[in-house]
C-alpha cells in the first residue's frame, strides 16, 4: 500500500467530520476492503462477523455515542499486508481516552502528551535493552512500516469505559488474524505480553513466542522489565533469515 494519506492515516486524532461517517458506512457495508487484499482475503470467512460488528458501531454512532479509535482507523493495523509482517505483538483492547487510540496496539497520535502509562513502561524497557533513549512521542508508525504489526485484541473500545467492546465478536476476528500469521512459511516472532495475550499462545504453536507480564504500571515490575523482548525479537529474526527491526523512533 503507498504512504499516501488515506483510510488508514489522519492528520488529527479523533475528527469526526464526513469522512469518518463515511468509512463507518464502509464498516457496515464492505469492511474487507479496508484492509490490505492479501488480509481480505485471509479474513474472507469472518466477513459476516465483521459485518455484524460494523452494524453494532453504526447503532452507537446514531445513539449518539462515539467509539474509538474513530471509523478510518479501526482496521489500520491491517493495512500492512499479511505477507509484510514479521512480528506481531499483541494489545488487550483500544486506549479509552479520547485522542489516544490510533489503530495501532499501544501508540497514540504523535502529538498526545503525556504518553500513557503503558507506553512509558515500553520505552524504559527499550532504552534498558538496546540502548535506545525513550521517545518523545508515541507514534509507532516506524514500527509498522517495518512489519511490526501492533494488534489488539479487540479494536474498538466506547470512550472512557476499558473493556467495553469485548466479546462482541472482535476475539474472533483476531484469533483469525493470528492463525493466518501461524499458517505461513514465513519469519514471525509473537509477543505477549500479560495473560490476556498469552491465552493465544496455542494459536502460535510452532512459530517463535516470547511471553512475559504486561507493560501495564500494574504489572511491569513482575516480569516486563528485563524481559528484553526488543533484542530478543531482532535474535530469532535473524535465526529466520530476516533483517532486525529498527526499534529507534525518528523524530516528528
Amino acid at each position: 500500500m503507498d504512504s499516501t494519506p488515506g483510510l488508514f492515516e489522519l492528520r488529527s486524532p479523533d475528527p469526526w467530520d464526513a469522512r469518518q461517517v463515511q468509512a463507518l458506512a464502509v464498516l457496515r457495508s464492505d469492511p474487507l476492503s479496508l484492509m490490505a487484499p492479501d488480509w481480505a482475503a485471509a479474513l474472507a470467512p469472518q466477513e459476516n462477523t465483521l459485518l455484524s460488528l460494523g452494524k453494532m458501531l453504526s447503532k452507537e454512532y446514531d445513539a449518539g455515542t462515539r467509539f474509538l479509535p474513530p471509523p478510518t482507523r479501526v482496521l489500520r493495523a491491517l493495512g500492512t499486508p499479511l505477507a509484510n509482517v514479521r512480528v506481531l505483538i499483541v494489545g488487550q483492547d483500544p486506549y479509552p481516552t479520547p485522542g489516544h487510540s490510533v489503530g495501532l496496539a499501544f501508540a497514540v497520535d504523535g502529538a498526545t502528551r503525556p504518553l500513557p502509562r503503558s507506553l512509558n513502561n515500553i520505552f524504559k524497557e527499550l532504552q534498558s535493552d538496546l540502548g535506545i533513549a525513550p521517545s518523545p512521542h508515541g507514534d509507532l508508525s516506524a514500527w509498522a512500516n517495518q512489519g511490526v504489526l501492533l494488534l489488539n485484541r479487540v479494536l474498538t473500545v466506547a470512550p472512557g469505559a476499558a473493556g467495553s467492546h469485548r466479546r462482541r465478536g472482535w476475539e474472533t476476528v483476531t484469533e483469525s488474524v493470528i492463525s493466518a500469521l501461524a499458517a505461513r512459511n514465513q519469519p514471525l516472532v509473537s509477543v505477549l505480553w500479560g495473560k490476556d495475550a498469552q491465552r493465544l499462545a496455542p494459536l502460535l504453536a510452532g512459530t517463535a513466542v516470547i511471553e512475559s507480564a504486561h507493560p501495564s504500571p500494574l504489572s511491569a515490575s513482575r516480569g516486563f522489565f528485563g524481559s528484553k523482548p526488543f533484542s530478543r525479537i531482532n535474535e530469532l529474526l535473524r535465526t529466520q533469515g530476516s533483517a532486525e527491526i529498527d526499534w529507534a523512533l525518528p523524530l516528528i
